[in-house]
């Protein structure tokens, strides 16, 4: 059987994995499991730690004793999860698209009863996520799968388990996601009816007993009994779901006083996703304000690698202008100091510090005051996202490079965001596996790596 674990922000999905993995102790209540079932998770992204180790040493860490047998276990989850890898290479090395596919398969080479993704799609391209939504059609144990793609999740899903924020109670629905979707909306639209009906009435019987109250003597018992029916029936209304808050419209502005060509290629070099070979290639690119550039390719090909070496200004065959500030979001968040505060991380891209300045943009990305003394590595991965989106708000970049900037983030979210893209007037490079997201931003230039 194959659930969907949906909620709200901070309703504590990732947090029941943990509890589930028991990597976190609940402070009340039980977590129960059958006797002897085993369960296993991929999780949303590597690590630090992870980063730095081979494969082999990455798959060996999975378990906590020494496994004899495990090269074609490794050989078997890496063609299960379709990614061509040396034992020897490190993680590292590895696009964001493979280094999810190798999240993956860490999870299956422990073969658990019970299977837990969290944001399984994160980063795969479009041929990653048909061959992972293949694999769970096929899979015949149970998975529990958290995500925001509405597509992927409705092609596999039996149920969905709800979990709201401020009712603090797990709702279960049978059925695929959009079948969720429309039993929500009609459970909105009969609450709301049904407490526009007792707001009618209520309104009706304060109007009575106000009325009842002023004529004195036996009439003002019948203004109590009323006034005590409208307290009733102000209690059996009920409380209609809240979702998730989204984030305001938002402008990011370009770097002032910039002319002429911002960023030209002339050569590029991408990588054989099995060979793992370089091959160089020309190019006549030339970025200058109000131009989007979008580059494509599968999962390996060197898209990360490009921008990477270009946000540092030591991609060759590629010219950055003189004195043109980049604003660079990486799919890891890595541009981010895991150690500085939220505080410390908004105020130091700014060139002329302004504390009230810097927190009203934090407010426009749902960044309060009870997050400004948060380290960022405490943070969620959707607030990490929203951290870097302020960050290039502040920054003001003449130059604009992003890295899967739908990772993570809340669905709700991104409509305002890709609104914010095809608005900049900077130049702008942009690497997304999420068309619906793309064909909301003004493309001016495509260059496909694979082609």
């Amino acid at each position: 059987m194959k659930v969907t674990l949906m909620g709200q922000n901070g309703a504590g999905k990732s947090t029941i994995f943990k509890l589930i993995t028991e990597s976190l102790t609940p402070e009340d209540g039980k977590i129960q499991k059958a006797p002897g079932i085993s369960v296993a998770m991929a999780h949303q992204a590597i690590t630090p730690k992870e980063r730095e180790l081979t494969v082999q040493e990455f798959f060996e860490a999975c378990f906590p004793k020494k496994v004899y047998d495990i090269d074609p276990k490794i050989d078997a989850v890496l063609e299960i999860v379709n990614l061509h890898a040396p034992k020897d290479r490190q993680v590292k090395s590895f696009s964001g698209g493979q280094q999810a596919r190798l999240l993956l398969a860490s999870a299956l080479i422990q073969d658990p009863d019970l299977l837990l993704l969290d944001e399984p799609t994160n980063n795969l391209d479009t041929a990653g996520i048909e061959h992972l939504t293949q694999f769970l059609k096929d899979y015949q144990k149970t998975c529990l799968v958290i995500s925001h793609d509405a597509e992927f999740l409705n092609s596999f899903t039996d149920g969905v388990l709800y979990l709201d924020v401020h009712t603090r109670k797990v709702e279960q629905y049978i059925g695929n996601y959009y079948d969720l979707l429309k039993e929500i909306t009609a459970r909105i639209e009969r609450e709301n009816r049904k407490n526009a009906q007792l707001a009618k009435k209520i309104q009706e019987n304060k109007d009575k007993a106000n009325f009842f109250a002023q004529k004195g003597g036996k009439m003002r018992l019948v203004a109590k009994k009323m006034r005590e029916e409208a307290e009733e029936m102000e209690e059996a209304k009920v409380d209609v779901r809240k979702e998730d808050k989204t984030i305001r419209q938002f402008i990011i502005p370009v770097q002032e006083d910039i002319v002429g060509e911002i960023l030209s290629i002339t050569s590029y070099t991408t990588i054989d996703p099995k060979k793992h070979t370089p091959k160089a290639h020309k190019a006549n690119i030339v970025l200058k304000k109000k131009q989007h550039l979008l580059l494509r390719g599968p999962n390996g090909i060197g898209k990360s690698t490009l921008l990477e070496a270009l946000a540092g200004g030591k991609a060759e065959g590629a010219t950055i202008a003189k004195g043109i500030k980049v604003g660079y979001y990486r799919q890891d968040f890595s541009t981010l100091n895991f150690d500085n505060t939220v505080f410390e991380s908004l105020m130091g891209i700014m060139e002329k510090p302004n504390e009230e300045k810097m927190r009203a943009t934090a407010a426009g990305f749902l960044l309060t005051g009870a997050h400004m003394g948060k380290k960022i590595g405490a943070l969620s991965e959707g607030q990490k996202g929203l951290v870097a989106f302020a960050r290039l708000v502040l920054l003001a970049p003449g130059l604009l490079i992003l890295d899967e900037p739908t990772n993570h983030i809340n669905f709700r979210h991104l409509p305002v965001i890709a609104k914010a893209l095809d608005s900049y007037e900077g130049a702008m490079i942009l690497v997304s596996h999420v068309p619906d997201f793309v064909e909301q931003i003004r493309i001016d230039e495509v260059l496909d790596l694979e082609k």
